[in-house]
């Protein structure tokens, strides 16, 4: 057993022996490069990267006009108008077609009375104060002639859809250009005629005319109408095959059609006018023959009775 003196002396020396040694402490290593050199090499150190590209402050970029919020105002009654093709077509061709031949009619009846009406008298101007705007318009109609435009376009609207339809379907090929050419040229070449000629002869035959002045209307406004046709629906058609979708072709066409329905109701009542004058012409010319010969007759008499 070893005394305690001498244990504690053995700890001492231990002790200043071990605190005698010189301290040494670990310097901080410098931070690794972000690119270590290798044998010619650049080799990137993949936990290492980079701070410097910041991202974009999303907040303060500029927002682009996609939504046309201030269109929308506009746009709703259009896509309450496509539901309601989608859910019920022939109704919803029938109500438009109804309205604007109304319009058109009117339209027409419009720039006709502005352009052949005489000059109005004091007393009509005073009799149209005492009755109104309203009923002096009304009274300047002629609504016969309203009912009859609204009859012809109730009957063509579900067929005038279908034909559509189907040249819509039909004729479509790998160059955009050459369907486009052929349904506009099927459509002048076989829609057009026919129509017009339904237009003008139904117009015709409803207002009493006889067959013969049917043939002759038709005569009289179908090439001209045909010609002139070929100025704008063209182009209009094949702009609505390009762009217009399906639900929106009928609004798109009828904005156009009222402004062409004025056109041909217009082209009809002058053509009426043209017969009806051409038809007074000829009664005068035969009165006038007619009287011419009777006083021949008496002449021959009185020398006769004279000798």
């Amino acid at each position: 057993m070893i005394p305690p003196a001498c244990a504690r002396a053995a700890s001492g020396l231990r002790r200043t022996a071990h605190s005698s040694l010189p301290v040494t402490r670990a310097k901080p290593s410098a931070a690794p490069p972000l690119h270590v050199h290798l044998s010619g090499r650049n080799i990137r150190r993949p936990h290492i990267t980079k701070a410097t590209a910041a991202l974009p402050d999303q907040t303060k970029t500029i927002p682009t006009p996609t939504t046309w919020l201030w269109l929308e105002p506009v746009a709703r009654p259009f896509r309450a108008y496509g539901r309601v093709q989608q859910r019920r077509p022939y109704m919803t061709q029938f109500v438009s077609a109804l309205v604007i031949y109304f319009v058109g009619d009117l339209v027409a009846q419009g720039i006709g009375a502005g352009a052949d009406a005489p000059a109005s008298t004091a007393a009509e101007d005073e009799e149209q104060e005492e009755m109104g705007w309203v009923q002096a318009w009304a009274a300047d109609r002629d609504w016969h002639r309203t009912g009859r435009a609204l009859f012809i376009g109730g009957l063509a609207a579900v067929p005038g859809y279908r034909w559509f339809l189907w040249l819509g379907n039909n004729f479509n090929y790998r160059s955009k250009v050459l369907s486009l050419g052929t349904k506009v040229l099927v459509n002048q070449t076989l829609f057009t005629p026919l129509f017009n000629t339904y237009f003008f002869g139904l117009h015709s035959l409803l207002s009493g005319a006889s067959v013969a002045e049917t043939v002759t209307r038709i005569q009289n406004t179908v090439p001209i109408s045909v010609l002139n046709s070929c100025k704008i629906w063209p182009a209009v058609t094949a702009f609505m095959f390009a762009f217009v979708p399906v639900q929106y072709r009928n609004i798109f066409g009828g904005s156009i059609a009222i402004g062409w329905q004025a056109y041909l109701s217009l082209l009809n009542q002058r053509a009426a006018q043209k017969e009806g004058g051409e038809e007074e012409a000829v009664e005068a010319v035969s009165t006038v023959a007619v009287a011419r010969r009777e006083r021949e007759e008496e002449e021959c008499e009185e020398g006769k009775c004279a000798a």
